[in-house]
């Protein structure tokens, strides 16, 4: 055993440590341990009064244990006692041990807040740093209760000693994370922010990280910030090293200070004033400046410094995207770093890059490098490197460049790391589609993609060069003719046999002239590949049979033997049978039009969002990419003679000049294709927008759909679409969450204007939710707020679902509820907190637990602040909690209800209305609306059959108010009677207002 000098301060914990490392196995580890266990029990039992240096022994050796990892269920009332010591050590002790062994719902809990409160009261600065450590390591809700006022008025206090500052800082910064509830910024809001201008750069740096996460959620509250960073950035920026001695990191000044504060001034639009916006540019070109000088040191720490501010000052230009000058010097010098030897250097740079690519002020610089990238493609080892590089790729293609980089994303697809294989199948074929001039190149550019990458291939790819193909008939007879060639190789992918099918079964005709592709050469080659196929290809492939036999009346008898034949008739598979029998009944007993009627040409498909990209928004998530499609502010527009890329403009069939325009526009209707079929003829036409579906037939015909049946992954992210949607089939399955959007988001609603910095709040959308507890609750350009709403008694559980119509993030994210007064003593509303960041294309739960009090009129409002695009966005919308809520249905007979009514007979308990009807007088929607505002309709009850009588009782949590309620309608003066009696005249007041609305 080694020997144990005598400065160590606690000779036995010594002793015991190396005992435990000469243990030769587990076994007798355990041995040791649990003899040192005993020992320690029969000490803390014992009569004799232990020592401070005891205790102080006694607990390390129990902590040591515990990170041994073996449970410790004594010794926390001795931690506890160390706490009162005047020792600092034993002190020390103490406070370690509770951070790491005290549970949070400790029954010591109040005793260790009393011994924290007097440490910090006792403006010794050493007991004050252990306190506020051990707060911000334990970070309870219960400690962010009792010292959510102390930690700020400590931070702010003027004779506060900086060290304990900095701790109060960081304590403070901890309990916001955690319970950002409770910590009441408002009064010290001002002060925190003055703590910019501290001498103490070690404070500066503290309070600017606290300052970071307040901003983001409160950026209006400290936006006087900016010009405090702005001045102490410049202070340092400027200032030789030796200035800042202390804070200087191989030769470079205060780094993490200086990254710091650029990423505060990120939470923050460029400043107005132009003082303030000329001295941080020339702070931001300082730093351009210094990363072009010779390094002063040959240490990575130094380079490792100075990158990093680089790094967050690019960060920033590109946040701000308003300065051109500094946007291209950026990109200069990220161009630097993409042939640099560091891995991590190459990386960032990439990544930097992508971002750079969507402003319309950088995008050419970026382009310059493109060689330096598709070299980095095929050289790069590091394969998250070469992600970053198909990134930067794609984001920096236009029309002018499309070709050279997809032909390069191509060759190096048949190389690529599996890994990423998917994602730059998806891109490609994206690239292609938006960017090809001539169609005849996309088509070739897809059939390339799947020969290569045919198992990556996934069904958005696919379903989207048949809707484009269908959409335009200057492209379909090339189609035809190039799939069919495909199709003669040897080995074709899946994929390709179902691309193949669909379009030789539409526009087989248009090549069927050539001998070499005659009618039967086309069938025998399609049937060729069946027996290699997957049950859902082999459907695919049925439809096209029958509709050769539409196209092709000479294959009429060879296809009719194949469907005929047992191995289709009698297939395992219940959908090839039923298809086989169909198909085979209708070409047997259907006349010549009416088989021509039933399996006529796919008409257009109609053009929304394409489902590659959704899918693409999707796989990236957090947008690692920047999205060409919607950040490039319409650059296309210069870049690439295209216009608006969703809409079109003409009626007419488009002339070969119009290859210029985007494929993602809509393609006008061709004009030699039938129009769909009206709904009264004998077709349905459950046609999806999205996925390459054919026409269900009536029940005269085939059931089951032609073609796939497989349900394509929507394009609209949030089911955000058009009311038109509502008869395109039924839609996909979804998730839990998933279907509650499908449900809350069917409905369509006017869009309402985007969010201004002071937006008064929003009510339009309130009265629709008095009798119903889902739908969506506003929309805009932006953001789309859905609600699904149960509640039950005096409680009630609200799912808020934000979703973010726009491909770009929303930052800062924050939702809350306010209840003001005299609401906030009548409805309690607990909101949890929402993520603060919300990404394109995507949608955020929120739920909110709500209790009813005591009767209200009022309703409370729904903030929600986000960073979109370099502003920020505030929307206040009034949340649909409204009384009858909160009722319970009540069954009564006859008898009972007249003899209640009479029993509320005082004046004050009734209140009657009477008004003109705004809506319709149908008797369902009137006894649905009764139903939805929460009583139970009691039938048989009123004399008088067209009246309505309902009866419930509304629960909060002090009392139980019963209600009655009638309404008399008179269809011919268009007129109704309200009357409504409850216990609780407030009550009936309001109830009558919100109801009397709906009618």
């Amino acid at each position: 055993m080694p020997a144990v000098s005598k400065g160590d301060g606690m000779r036995g914990l010594a002793v015991f440590i190396s005992d435990i490392r000469n243990c030769k196995s587990k076994e007798a580890e355990i041995k040791r341990i649990n003899k040192e266990l005993a020992n320690i029990r029969s000490k803390f039992k014992g009569d004799k009064a232990l020592d401070g240096y005891s205790k102080k022994k006694y607990v390390c050796k129990l902590l040591f244990i515990f990170l041994l990892g073996h449970d410790i269920d004594f010794g926390h009332m001795e931690a506890v006692n160390l706490l009162s010591s005047n020792k600092y050590t034993e002190k020390q002790i103490g406070y370690l041990f509770i951070s790491v062994l005290v549970n949070s719902n400790s029954d010591l809990i109040r005793l260790i807040n009393n011994a924290i409160k007097n440490d910090l009261s006792s403006r010794n600065p050493t007991f004050m740093n252990l306190a506020l450590h051990c707060i911000a390591n334990v970070g309870s809700r219960e400690m962010a209760e009792a010292f959510a006022a102390d930690v700020p008025r400590i931070l702010v206090a003027g004779d506060t000693m900086d060290s304990v500052k900095q701790s109060a800082a960081l304590c403070l910064l901890r309990l916001n994370r955690t319970s950002p509830d409770l910590i009441p910024m408002g009064e010290w809001t001002s002060r925190v922010v003055h703590l910019l201008n501290d001498q103490h750069l070690g404070v500066v740096t503290a309070a600017t990280s606290l300052i970071i996460t307040l901003a983001q959620k409160n950026p209006d509250d400290f936006k006087t910030s900016v010009s405090l960073a702005v001045a102490r950035l410049s202070r340092i920026v400027t200032s030789a090293s030796t200035d800042l001695q202390d804070y200087t990191y191989y030769f470079v000044a205060a780094p993490w200070l200086s990254v710091k504060l650029l990423r505060l001034l990120q939470c923050y639009p460029p400043p107005e004033d132009a003082a303030i916006r000329g001295r941080l540019t020339e702070c931001l070109e300082t730093i351009l400046n210094k990363a072009q000088e010779p390094p002063k040191s040959k240490k990575v720490q130094h380079s490792n410094a100075k990158n990093a501010v680089l790094f967050e000052a690019i960060s920033l230009i590109i946040h701000h995207d308003s300065e051109p000058t500094l946007l291209v010097r950026a990109c200069n010098q990220l161009g630097q770093f993409l042939q640099h030897r560091e891995t991590n250097l190459r990386y960032l740079a990439l990544e930097s890059m992508c971002t750079l690519a969507s402003s319309e002020f950088s995008h050419e610089a970026v382009k310059t490098h493109i060689e330096t990238v598709i070299n980095a493609l095929k050289t790069e080892r590091d394969v998250s490197v070469r992600q970053r590089a198909v990134d930067l790729l794609y984001a920096m293609c236009d029309r002018s460049n499309a070709k050279q980089i997809v032909a390069e994303m191509l060759s190096y697809l048949e190389t690529a790391d599996y890994s990423i294989r998917e994602e730059i199948v998806l891109k490609v074929a994206i690239l292609a589609e938006k960017y090809a001039v001539e169609y005849t190149w996309y088509v070739d550019t897809i059939l390339n993609l799947i020969r290569i990458a045919g198992d990556y291939v996934s069904e958005e790819v696919w379903y989207r060069v048949i809707q484009i193909v269908i959409n335009r008939d200057d492209v379909q007879g090339y189609a035809a003719k190039t799939v069919f060639e495909a199709l003669q190789a040897p080995a074709c992918h899946e994929n390709l046999v179902k691309v193949g099918g669909y379009i030789l079964g539409e526009f087989g005709n248009l090549i069927a002239g050539d001998p070499r592709s005659s009618p039967l050469i086309q069938f025998n080659l399609l049937h060729s590949k069946f027996h290699l196929c997957s049950v859902p290809t082999r459907a695919l492939l049925l439809s096209a049979y029958v509709k050769f036999i539409n196209l092709f009346p000479e294959v009429k008898g060879t296809i009719q033997e194949v469907l005929r034949s047992d191995s289709q008739l009698r297939n395992a598979d219940v959908e090839l049978q039923q298809r086989a029998v169909e198909y085979l009944r209708l070409s047997c007993i259907a006349s010549t039009d009416i088989l021509a009627t039933v399996l006529e040409e796919m008409p257009p498909f109609p053009e929304r969002e394409s489902s590659i990209l959704a899918k693409l928004k999707k796989k990236k998530g957090s947008g690692t990419v920047s999205d060409v499609e919607d950040t490039r502010k319409e650059r296309n527009t210069n870049v690439n003679g295209s216009t608006d890329h969703t809409t079109a403009t003409t009626n007419t069939k488009p002339s070969p000049s119009s290859f210029v325009s985007d494929l993602l526009a809509a393609a006008p209707p061709p004009t030699n294709r039938p129009r769909p079929v009206p709904s009264s003829s004998i077709l349905h036409m459950p046609l999806s927008p999205l996925s390459p579906q054919a026409y269900a037939v009536h029940s005269a015909a085939p059931l089951t759909p032609f073609y796939q049946v497989t349900s394509s992954p929507s394009s609209d992210l949030l089911g955000l679409g058009n009311s038109s949607a509502v008869n395109s089939g039924s839609p996909p399955a979804a998730s839990n969450a998933a279907s509650l959007l499908v449900d809350v988001f069917s409905e369509s609603l006017p869009v309402a204007p985007l969010g201004t910095a002071s937006a008064p709040i929003i009510e339009e959308n309130f009265s629709r939710f008095v009798c119903k507890n889902n739908g969506v609750l506003y929309e805009n350009q932006l953001l789309q707020i859905g609600l699904k709403s149960e509640f039950r008694q005096n409680l009630g559980r609200m799912y808020v679902f934000y979703g973010n119509k726009t491909s770009t993030q929303f930052l800062n994210f924050s939702a809350s509820v306010v209840c003001h007064e005299p609401l906030n003593a009548q409805l309690n509303v607990h909101t949890k907190t929402a993520d603060p960041v919300v990404d394109g294309g995507a949608q955020l739960q929120q739920i909110l637990n709500i209790e009813c009090l005591s009767d209200f009129v009022e309703a409370p409002v729904l903030n929600i602040n986000f960073r979109y695009g370099g502003s920020v966005q505030n929307i206040a919308v009034r949340l649909p909690v409204t009384l009858n809520k909160f009722f319970q249905p009540t069954e009564m007979m006859s008898q009972d209800f007249f003899q209640r009514w009479k029993q509320l007979s005082d004046p004050q308990q009734e209140v009657q209305k009477i008004f003109k009807a705004k809506h319709s007088m149908d008797t369902e929607i009137t006894k649905a609306k009764i139903i939805g505002f929460g009583t139970a309709l009691l039938d048989g009850v009123d004399p008088n059959p067209s009246n309505f009588v309902g009866a419930g009782v509304i629960h909060t949590k002090t009392i139980q108010v019963g209600c009655l309620l009638r309404l008399e309608p008179n269809t011919q003066a268009q007129m109704y009677r309200l009357t409504l009696r409850t216990s609780r005249g407030s009550v009936s007041q309001r109830l009558c207002d919100l109801l009397s609305e709906q009618f």
